[in-house]
């Protein structure tokens, strides 16, 4: 028999194609709302992949150094490093602020690590130009989403660093590229007030009768002094020796050193179950929304052009063709107009997303739900269409 949905469907392609094409547009924005959850999902991972961390020690009672602040001494890592099941612990800091490149503003999280020591927690794990961070001061690495390049001024509130290597995929839980510095760099830069703020505290301490009195000698010398100083970082970064229980050794430092600790499973659900959960929310709430919308246009253009055959479909009637055919014909057209907006949905957000700011993560399962659901979607939108056409009366091809 020949199919009438391909028949109907050529006698009117202009306005099928350009419905599909609205579609289309309307499905790829779904697919790359999807895609962005599964990108920051992605971030979050790669977040802990390159911390090279098997456990965060942080302050007690936070949840940082992602999801809250956290300050702990600067020394607690020489504590950390005797605990049993300890490979090696570093210092770290993590600072989300605005770098300047040429004349705009680049945001970046500029991380604190210990120069010279390859392989250690924080630092980044590879590189794909120039080298690692080998001096104390004023040298950095940059993830190449940031635009420098080896060579490159970063200036990093009140001092200026030399960009001697690159990196890449290196991201905060937002997606923020990373910027490493030497450790003292970054606790002055995260933890020191700037020069007016010193001098009014001075003002302020000297002015204080409690601070300044006759033969307490020395005590404002070092309340000054003790401003200046910086003794604190975000967490200090453990990676376990091979065969090591995470949660035994985690509970050996909470109980001795009386600070937090997360293992990796935790971490992971703090910057996937607190961190990005009101995010992925409403990304789930627009996915709702754009599904609900694609739905009600495939049911308004599938009864639309259904009313517009209501005397074709009579005369099929008249001349005895089986509903059962009339329904197929109503649902190859639906499931035709699905399957087009699928594929220019598809392609579509295939060649938008790389010029997302955030990154994007187009997965193949993705795909494949997407394209069951525009399936059932298009069954359930043709119902309407479906019962106009089974109540049409045979009479009307003669009326």
């Amino acid at each position: 028999m020949i199919s009438l949905a391909r028949r109907d469907i050529l006698h009117s392609w202009g306005k099928f194609v350009l419905t599909g094409m609205g579609l289309g547009l309307l499905i790829g924005v779904t697919l790359t709302m999807g895609g962005v959850y599964r990108g920051m999902v992605d971030d979050a991972k790669v977040l802990l992949d390159n911390s090279g961390a098997d456990l965060w020690v942080v302050q007690r009672e936070t949840l940082g150094p992602y999801a809250e602040s956290s300050s702990i001494y600067d020394d607690a890592w020489r504590s950390v490093s005797g605990m049993p099941g300890v490979e090696t612990a570093a210092n770290v800091t993590y600072l989300t602020t605005q770098i300047r490149r040429g004349g705009e503003d680049v945001r970046a999280m500029v991380v604190g690590v210990s120069p010279g020591v390859p392989g250690a927690p924080g630092r980044p794990g590879y590189l794909i130009a120039g080298r690692h961070i080998a001096r104390s001061h004023y040298e950095a690495v940059a993830d190449e989403a940031t635009g420098f390049r080896p060579g490159d001024s970063i200036r990093i509130r009140r001092n200026s660093y030399t960009v001697v290597g690159l990196t890449r995929r290196m991201v905060s839980s937002g997606g923020d590229p990373m910027v490493f510095i030497p450790l003292k760099d970054a606790q002055e830069a995260q933890f020191l007030k700037d020069n007016d703020s010193i001098l009014q505290q001075r003002r302020r301490t000297a002015a204080n009768p409690s601070l300044n009195r006759p033969g307490v000698p020395g005590l404002l010398d070092g309340v000054i002094a003790s401003q200046s100083g910086n003794p604190y970082v975000n967490a200090v970064l453990v990676r376990l020796l091979p065969g090591a229980d995470p949660e035994g050794t985690a509970e050996h430092i909470r109980r001795w050193m009386r600070l937090e600790v997360y293992t990796r499973g935790q971490m992971e659900e703090i910057l996937l179950g607190k961190l990005i959960a009101t995010s992925s929310k409403q990304i789930g709430m627009f996915l709702v929304i754009l599904a609900i919308v694609s739905a009600a246009i495939v049911a308004f253009i599938i009864y639309t052009l259904t009313l517009g055959k209501i005397r074709e479909i009579a005369v099929l009637k008249l001349i005895g063709t089986r509903n059962r055919t009339i329904v197929g014909m109503i649902l190859q057209q639906a499931l035709a107009l699905g399957i087009l907006g699928f594929l220019i949905g598809k392609i579509s957000a295939t060649f938008w997303a790389p010029i997302f700011p955030k990154y994007v993560l187009l997965e193949v399962r993705d795909a494949v739900t997407g394209l069951g659901a525009v399936i059932v979607m298009c069954v359930l939108s043709s119902l309407l269409a479906i019962r106009v056409a089974m109540r049409v009366d045979p009479a009307e091809a003669i009326g």
